[in-house]
Formats: C-alpha cells, sequence, structure tokens
C-alpha cells in the first residue's frame, strides 16, 4: 500500500488463515496488519528517523477514560519527563479525514491536554498547534521535529 511517506521495511510474517502480522517496535510484538496499522507504522517510524522522535517516548494504543468510557487513542508522544507533548490519530488510507475525525481526537485531547493534534490517514496529514490559554488552534505547515514540540513552554 503505497503512502505520502517514506517507506520503512518493517517486520511482517503470516499467519495461518492468511493473515499477516506486523511487528510493532513500540509495543514489542506483533500486531495484525491493516490498512491503519499500516499507517500508524509507517508514520511512527517516520517521526522517529526523519523527525527525530525518540521511540522510548511514543506509547501506542494506550487507554483513557472519557466520559465514563473506556477509549483508546492511537499513539502519543512525551517529553523526557513524561508530560503528553502530542496526540495522534491515524487512519486507513480510504478513511476521509473529515470533521468527526478532528472531533474524535479533540475529545481525546480535553482530557490529555497537550500543545500538539496530529491526523493522517498515510495521503494527508494534519498537525495543528493548540494554544490553550487563548483556546485557540493553528494547522501547521510542516510536522514538527521532536526538539520543537519539546522545547514549548
Amino acid at each position: 500500500m503505497k503512502l505520502n511517506l517514506p517507506e520503512y521495511p518493517l517486520k511482517t510474517r503470516h499467519k495461518e488463515g492468511d493473515k499477516t502480522e506486523i511487528f510493532d517496535e513500540f509495543r514489542k510484538k506483533f500486531i495484525v496488519l491493516t490498512p491503519e496499522e499500516w499507517v500508524r507504522q509507517q508514520f511512527l517510524h517516520f517521526l522517529v528517523n526523519e523527525k527525530r522522535y525518540p521511540p522510548g517516548l511514543i506509547a501506542v494504543e494506550k487507554g483513557i477514560r472519557l466520559n465514563r468510557m473506556q477509549k483508546r487513542f492511537d499513539a502519543v508522544v512525551y517529553s523526557n519527563s513524561g508530560k503528553p507533548l502530542m496526540l495522534l490519530e491515524f487512519k486507513s488510507p480510504e478513511i476521509k479525514l473529515d470533521q468527526h475525525v478532528f472531533d474524535q481526537i479533540a475529545a481525546y485531547n480535553l482530557k490529555m491536554k497537550v500543545n500538539y493534534l496530529l491526523v493522517s490517514n498515510g495521503l494527508q496529514h494534519y498537525c495543528c498547534k493548540i494554544d490553550h490559554r487563548l483556546n485557540s488552534y493553528r494547522f501547521l505547515d510542516k510536522i514538527p521535529d521532536y526538539t520543537e514540540i519539546s522545547t514549548v513552554p
């Protein structure tokens, strides 16, 4: 599946029943390879290899409680001190990145209060910086390097 990202050679294996799995280096286990998982793995490797995000500061599929419901966000990037910096939401390439997708990640951020939100379907990528003080946001022209998001007050 061709994405609008550099392609990284990731470890896969075939299981019985014709299922393919991909090794998730962040969770240290094999995961069923779906189109969304392919986007997640390729994008996270892009962040690590091109944008210098430390792999040990990226958590995948962590749960949060939101309005008495258990939810899972796709990934979060932390600072060295353990403060969440960026929430990431991934979709399959055939999923349109519409208002529903942005509402989903914004709802997670009500709880997490990070300064950066990133949404990607592998073909389109949107990153915005949140100003909690002014209750506003702005879309960025590019995906920031880790040093850019980790030095924000």
